[in-house]
């Protein structure tokens, strides 16, 4: 392995690597593969971490329309990754950093830089070697210190942006002692019209993996029911593996429970073996089975939340999706996320679907977005919340909204709004940041990343909370307006959390649940440790709704997964 200043490497970084690749069609599951891989080695007492390859050329995802990439998830140090980001954390909860996404436009701008500066002392910089010798810099050092890292290629074998990543993966192999490399190629194995599963698309990608000098050492099937014996073997006889080392990842209905499926499939056992690391694993009856416990709970009754939003593309909200669903884990209720389009709610040549899906649901969450797409709607939902007494939870520009409803329509000031949206309003009770004024670089402009809040004794957020502090993730410019806080105090509107001069966290009094943050609790949610505000919100629900769900004993604190 290089050592040389160039390249910086140092060969004690990080232990065993397992790299993902993905064939015949993006959208898989090679990030849920590769995380209840990671969750299952975690179990058998292995420290593990993952990081996320994106081959697209933006540096990061904070740019990216949620219909491009899905949401656009926030680390504790404020960077802006792909969505799989958050799957890592919740399967692995683990916290992970913005080194741990690896993207083209980050890449490529290092090495750019580092020429600029002379440091490649006039050499002629290529993609090989200084590319790749960057890509495997940033793997190596992203598992410093763990046992394991899960590495998942982003995109599809073939890909002609996902080149550089597969070479660099090729050579990765070549540094590395074979019992310390294993490669997992993820692709697709459809049904004909007569029931047979096919293993065509298999071949043709793992032929396309092999013409660039890669070889996987395993191979998982996704497929809607799991592969038939004779489909293992056909698989392993034309793609040159094992049949032991061909498994079925087939459709679940949660996917909290594809780890328990790929270790009935003996996915972590063949792993282990292949990496030797079946001498330090805990003996069976030792490893831990608090994922397994959690995700098979017992649920009783079921309550529908609303969630109002722009975006009608679930992979836009999948954290808010979670963390809802990690709170009916916790309260033992199975939640049914009800979609209320915010835009067709007060389209007034649109059918009354959406407004009647928000009257019926039992609580409503309003969740983060940006533009003035939608927000009327947003509003609207808000008030529909506040006036009925339904259970509400407002999530950054819901939060902000909330705070714009309140003044329009407590305080009468008709024209309030947030400046974002209306420029010209004369009551901007939501304002941008002051340090942000002369700010145009629209990937830097932002409060991003973990911040503490401070929370008032004796308000709703500390009874939620049970605390009168707590740290949370952000990522918004806009805040509200310090000039309207006299205005507000006049209110029932009372706003229970700051930082400094800031507003965090919003409560009205005299309702059973209205709640507003001005942060994301949704990223810090894990299975067994549902955010706060999601749970407050679901034991408000099921008071009004009569739904006692099941007693796990827990409050969605106290588990760790």
């Amino acid at each position: 392995m290089p050592t040389d200043s160039e390249t910086g490497y140092d060969p004690t970084l990080g232990n065993k690597f397992i790299f993902v690749t993905g064939g015949v069609m993006s959208g898989l599951g090679k990030g849920i593969t590769a995380a209840s891989t990671g969750r299952l080695l975690k179990n058998a007492g292995f420290d593990v971490t993952a990081v996320k390859i994106d081959p697209y050329l933006n540096v990061d995802a904070g740019t990216m329309n949620p219909y491009q990439h899905g949401e656009v998830y926030v680390l504790k140090d404020g960077g802006e990754v792909d969505l799989d980001l958050g799957n890592y954390e919740r399967f692995l909860d683990e916290d992970m950093t913005f080194d741990h996404n690896v993207t083209t436009g980050k890449t490529y701008k290092h090495v750019i830089e580092k020429e600029r500066a002379g440091d490649y002392l006039g050499k002629t910089v290529q993609i090989i070697p200084h590319i790749t010798d960057d890509i495997k810099r940033r793997v190596r050092e992203a598992a410093e210190g763990t046992d394991v890292c899960i590495v998942e290629v982003g995109g599809t074998v073939g890909d002609i942006e996902g080149m550089p990543y597969l070479e660099a993966l090729r050579q990765f192999a070549h540094e590395e002692d074979e019992e310390d490399f294993l490669l997992t190629h993820v692709t697709l194995v459809p049904y004909s019209k007569n029931g047979e599963q096919k293993t065509k698309p298999t071949q043709h990608s793992v032929k396309e993996l092999r013409s660039i000098g890669l070889q996987p050492d395993v191979l998982v099937g996704r497929c809607g029911e799991r592969l038939d014996p004779e489909t293992k073997e056909k698989i392993a006889l034309f793609c040159d593996v094992p049949t032991d080392a061909v498994f079925s990842n087939p459709d679940v209905e949660d996917i909290y429970h594809v780890p328990l499926v790929v270790e009935e499939e003996g996915l972590d056992a063949y792993v282990m073996d292949r990496l030797n690391l079946d001498a330090k694993a805990l003996p069976e009856e030792k490893r831990d089975n608090t994922w397994r416990n959690l995700v098979t709970r017992e649920r009783e009754g079921e309550v529908d939340i609303a969630l109002v939003g722009k975006y009608d593309l679930e992979d836009a909200y999948m954290s808010v999706n979670e963390a809802l669903k990690h709170a009916g884990l916790a309260k033992g209720v199975d939640v049914n996320v009800v979609w209320v389009d915010s835009d067709e709610m007060v389209n007034a040549d649109a059918d009354r679907t959406h407004r009647k899906r928000l009257e019926s649901a039992d609580g409503i969450v309003v969740p983060g977005g940006f533009g003035s797409r939608g927000t009327e709607g947003k509003i609207h939902a808000i008030q529909y919340a506040r006036e009925h007494d339904v259970p509400f939870l407002g999530l950054c520009l819901g939060f902000q909204m909330a705070v714009v409803e309140v003044a329009r329509d407590v305080l009468g000031y008709e024209d309030a709004h947030s400046a974002e949206m209306d420029p010209e309003t004369t009551n901007p009770v939501i304002d941008i940041l002051p340090e942000q004024y002369e700010v145009s670089d629209m990937g830097g402009t932002m409060r991003l990343g973990a911040h503490q809040t401070d929370i008032t004794p004796g308000t709703l957020a500390e009874e939620v909370y049970d605390a009168t502090a707590c740290t949370e993730r952000h990522r918004h410019r806009y805040e509200v307006n310090p000039e309207y806080f006299e205005d507000f105090a006049e209110t029932p509107l009372v706003f229970s959390g700051r930082a400094g001069n800031r507003m965090e966290i919003l409560e009205y009094e005299d309702h059973p649940y209205f709640l507003g943050t001005q942060f994301h609790p949704e990223f810090r949610s894990r299975p067994g440790r549902a955010s706060p505000p999601f749970v407050g919100l679901l034991e408000a629900v099921m008071e009004l709704a009569g739904v006692d769900g099941a007693d796990n004993g827990v409050d969605g604190e106290e588990v760790t997964a």
